[in-house]
């Protein structure tokens, strides 16, 4: 079923002067020998064979379609029930049943044959273009009008292999047993150096076969790397085999480089893996949704019936619920709109905490590469040195300059071309943004939240639909809007200057003494030439680290710590100051405040509004937001620095 679309896009790949590389599992070589047996040798030149599965399903229809008749009878204690009929010891067939079983096999049996996807392939393109590496001894070529069969000598492999390198063809399909050893890259001292779009047409149950045919479009000595294509339908239980390629090649690249990335290339999203803990934690909330009857479309009596799995038990719902797997296993029996109905629900679940994750910075995507246009070591210092070998572990202070790259006026009305999407003007800030229909997302009580997306000039932010109720955005047309964005690009900058704090050197002995809110690594390299690879840390931590105590902490410092979002500072008089997210934008609350406090804060320049009924304090966030802060530290020094709890 997925053939006809891949066709359409190796057509495109061989317009863009790409190689198309296709990834199969099953050649239907089996079916196509008992076929080829059942006509005389002297008929292959002219056949007309249809290798397609039908008889399995015709002899399943025609012994397992349910034509016993039964009939309606009431047991001894009054209840209404049905049982199978008889005559003279056989059983009787409902004639009702049988022409409907008739009619279904009859239809099937007139439809068209579908050949699978290798002869799909090979008849659409011809053997001209397309190398075939696969273990098939004849296949079933086109020959003008005519199809015929055609033998494969045993070194066909080893040809088709060596024309698809030497450019001579340029769709190659491989399956597991002609692809053995072999090497499909874009090899520097092979002709052929195009793009290889590798597609995974048929990931197959095995995933280390998988992922040992996508290694063979990606060598070391290759001119590009490829590009990889998995196809799949919208059949939601499908995405399980593309899940455990995913999580296998996530554990390949920790294991074989120590940064997952190598390992997937980019290939799968972070949602693609059905097994991590973020989907652990969505089945079960899945699981509970289902016991409250929050799910619609699907009842819990409905979805133990189907699955098979039981959720409750004499005491509730029970402690040891089906794990991810059997999830996933059972899935894949079930029927297409119910496969929907939870998979999309599972989904949501997935997605929220995902970008709940992301969102607060403690979503572990392994090694992470930082690029800017420019790195500075700005301070060096010794924070450890190991008694043994001497060897040191440093604090440095990085100063990263970043090139801004705002969204043009005329890149902002490209989205007009999105339905739903519709130009704002904030009527009290004077901010512009374009509003764009978001996914929804399932909220842990099982309530959908409606959402859309915002974007702005530096950045791109969700809104829940409630939020923009309550927001002053309005609908503006297109000169206001113009106006209005244009402004804010006039007041972006070139360039923005940040300062970074890396952990780097010898880093296991003082593991437990860095920050335990995220344990991500990175990487990066300086405008002189340094490599440097350690841990990133705040620069409250950085100040508890060079001095005894929080009073090092300098009102920028402070300000750049608060809105990172991992800072929190206890200040004095038991107040507090932390980043929140109010209205869709990121600001820094004062909290712990008493009445008398009131118009003192207003006169350091702080700004308040009453939202939920609810006074509450915020130090501003553009460019007087430091000196703002400086204040209110002067007068309220930090007591201490922590840092927030990871999600």
């Amino acid at each position: 079923m997925k053939t006809p679309t891949l066709i359409r896009s190796i057509d495109q790949d061989l317009v863009d002067g790409h190689t198309a590389v296709i990834q199969i599992v099953s050649t239907g070589e089996a079916l196509m020998q008992r076929r080829l047996a059942e006509i005389p040798t002297e008929e292959w030149n002219d056949v007309r064979v249809d290798i397609t599965p039908r008889e399995y399903v015709l002899d399943y229809l025609a012994h397992s379609f349910p034509v016993q008749l039964y009939e309606p009878f009431t047991d001894s204690e009054g209840n209404l029930s049905s049982r199978p009929v008889y005559r003279d010891g056989q059983p009787v067939e409902s004639r009702e049943a049988v022409a409907r079983r008739d009619r279904l096999i009859e239809t099937l049996a007139s439809l068209p044959p579908v050949p699978g996807a290798l002869d799909q392939i090979v008849q659409r393109f011809g053997t001209d273009i397309v190398a075939e590496v696969t273990g098939r001894s004849r296949r079933i070529v086109r020959r003008g009008e005519r199809l015929a069969v055609e033998n494969r000598a045993a070194s066909a492999n080893l040809a088709e292999t060596s024309a698809f390198m030497d450019d001579l063809k340029r769709i190659l399909i491989f399956s597991d047993a002609g692809g053995t050893g072999r090497s499909y890259h874009a090899d520097l001292s092979a002709r052929n150096q195009r793009l290889r779009v590798h597609y995974l047409l048929e990931p197959g149950w095995k995933a280390d076969a998988a992922i040992q045919g996508l290694g063979r479009t990606n060598r070391t000595n290759q001119a590009q790397p490829p590009l990889f294509r998995p196809i799949a339908t919208n059949v939601k239980a499908e995405k399980r085999f593309l899940s455990t390629i995913a999580r296998r090649l996530d554990t390949l690249g920790a294991i074989t480089r120590g940064q997952r990335q190598t390992g997937g290339q980019g290939l799968f999203r972070p949602e693609d893996n059905l097994e991590s803990h973020y989907a652990r934690d969505a089945l079960r909330q899945l699981y509970l949704l289902l016991v409250r009857g929050k799910v619609d479309g699907c009842s819990l009596q409905m979805f133990e019936n189907a699955t098979g799995l039981k959720l409750m038990d004499d005491n509730g719902i029970k402690d040891e619920l089906p794990p991810i797997t059997t999830f996933l296993n059972r899935l894949l029996a079930l029927t297409i709109e119910l496969q929907g109905i939870l998979f999309t629900a599972f989904e949501q679940l997935l997605n929220a905490k995902i970008e709940g994750a992301i969102t607060s910075g403690v979503y572990d995507l392994g090694l992470e590469t930082l690029q800017a246009e420019s790195f500075i070591v700005a301070d060096r210092r010794t924070i450890h040195i190991h008694p043994g070998t001497s060897a040191e572990t440093q604090l440095l202070t990085v100063t990263r300059r970043e090139r801004n790259r705002p969204t043009s006026l005329d890149g902002a009305f490209d989205f007009l071309a999105a339905p739903g999407a519709k130009l704002l003007v904030n009527g009290r800030s004077g901010r512009a943004a374009v509003q764009l229909p978001a996914p929804s997302i399932m909220l842990d009580d099982g309530e959908i939240e409606r959402r859309v997306a915002l974007i702005r000039p530096m950045e791109q932010h969700h809104a829940t639909l409630r939020m923009m109720n309550e927001s002053h955005w309005e609908e503006a047309d297109r000169n206001s809007f113009a106006a209005a964005w244009n402004a804010e690009l006039a007041e972006v900058p070139e360039f923005s200057d940040s300062i970074i704090h890396i952990v780097a050197g010898l880093l296991l002995p003082i593991w437990k003494r860095l920050p335990n809110e995220s344990t991500r690594v990175y990487r990066l390299q300086t405008d002189a030439g340094e490599r440097i690879i350690g841990r990133r840390v705040s620069p409250a931590w950085v100040a508890g680290a060079l001095a005894t105590g929080a009073s090092t902490l300098t009102p920028d410092d402070a300000f750049t710590a608060l809105m990172g979002g991992r800072t929190i500072l206890d200040i004095a008089e038991c107040m507090q100051l932390r980043r929140v997210r109010v209205m869709g934008a990121n600001r820094i609350e004062l909290s712990g405040f008493t009445d008398a406090m009131r118009d003192r804060l207003r006169a350091y320049g702080l700004f308040s509004e009453i939202i939920s009924w609810k006074l509450r304090f915020f130090v501003p966030t553009d460019a007087a937001g430091p000196a703002i802060l400086g204040k209110v530290l002067e007068r309220f020094p930090v007591e201490r620095v922590g840092e927030r709890e990871a999600a």
